[in-house]
């Protein structure tokens, strides 16, 4: 099939989206250009983002694991039931999923980085100028469309994620409020933890304890909904906060927007409130907000690579924000 059978009658795109919570959070305007363009995709990702796309109109969702040899696998069998699905749209800069794409049979556009040019089909130089990462994973779909002879020329770039948060998102999200006794827009949702690390050094700011017993103090609900696997971390960073049951993606997602206000490090967390359109504070000292930051402009943050915020100066913008809420 030839690019100009794709214009005539778009065959799916397989795309590959990153292994992080926050980088397919802000690889959400990419998968909406790609929609605006008309070009249906099949998303190629590890099992947890499937819930949190579920709103989202795709044509399937293929399991991504550790395994290159599972993943061709898996990729293989797809195409044998679907031939015509034969490009892909690698989102990550890793060898290991240009590598995954070029076993499979499918020629993939991406960037460049790592030595990839002889694995992709369409390689592209990145941008020599700072970009943000929403921008750049934009940049990169709109490249691999005009290449394929779409033109997006008219389309640009939201201001904000847009996620579709169902109604099973919702009713879960209120059920794990209601068995913690608490009331939607009537408590704050901290975020204390943060998995990995950038550049050897933790993204976890490390005053969530006296941020708690500050507003606890005032008479405010602060409350916390970590996955199993942080609660224990969760609890010795903010040991007094009201726990709320682990949930999935996209329910945590319908849970902050039911909070007065999200207080979070810059994580995978900072980037699900900006899909969902929570009312959030993010905290940095080892990120930079012009390059990770969440993409939402209504979005309060604080610090700056290399400098946290005080407890104090948090503790006051957050008191700030509660009384100036909407």
């Amino acid at each position: 099939m030839t690019v100009q059978d794709l214009n005539k009658r778009p065959a799916p795109i397989l795309i590959r989206l990153p292994n992080w919570i926050g980088d397919v959070c802000m690889c959400l305007p990419a998968l909406d250009l790609l929609a605006q363009a008309g070009v249906p995709v099949v998303v190629c990702a590890r099992g947890w983002a499937k819930d949190l796309l579920t709103g989202l109109k795709t044509e399937g969702f293929i399991e991504m694991t550790d395994s290159i040899r599972a993943n061709v696998r898996a990729l293989r069998l797809w195409r044998r039931e679907h031939p015509s699905h034969q490009l892909g749209l690698i989102m990550p800069d890793s060898l290991s999923s240009a590598l995954t794409f070029k076993l499979a049979g499918i020629q993939s556009a991406g960037w460049r980085d790592d030595g990839r040019s002889l694995l992709l089909k369409w390689a592209f130089h990145k941008p020599t100028e700072p970009m943000h990462a929403v921008e750049a994973w934009f940049e990169l779909t709109q490249r691999a469309l005009g290449s394929w002879g779409f033109d997006t020329r008219s389309i640009s770039l939201a201001s904000t994620l847009q996620l579709t948060i169902t109604n099973e998102h919702k009713q879960s999200a209120s059920a794990a409020l209601r068995e913690a006794g608490l009331k939607a827009g009537q408590f704050v949702l901290i975020a204390p933890t943060a998995t990995g690390q950038h550049r050897g050094q933790k993204k976890v700011w490390p005053h969530f304890d006296a941020l708690a017993r500050v507003l606890q103090n005032n008479r405010v609900n602060v409350a916390m909904c970590p996955p199993a696997s942080e609660q224990a971390a969760a609890n010795r960073a903010a040991p007094t906060v009201d726990l709320i049951r682990p949930l999935n993606l996209g329910a945590f997602c319908a849970l902050t927007r039911m909070a007065s206000l999200v207080i979070c490090n810059d994580s995978g967390v900072a980037h699900l409130c900006a899909a969902a359109g929570a009312r959030q504070l993010t905290l940095f000292g080892v990120t930079d907000a012009h390059k990770t930051g969440p993409w939402n402009p209504e979005s309060c943050n604080m610090g700056q690579n290399g400098a946290w915020p005080t407890a104090g100066e948090v503790v006051s913008r957050v008191q700030l924000l509660l009384t100036t809420q909407n």
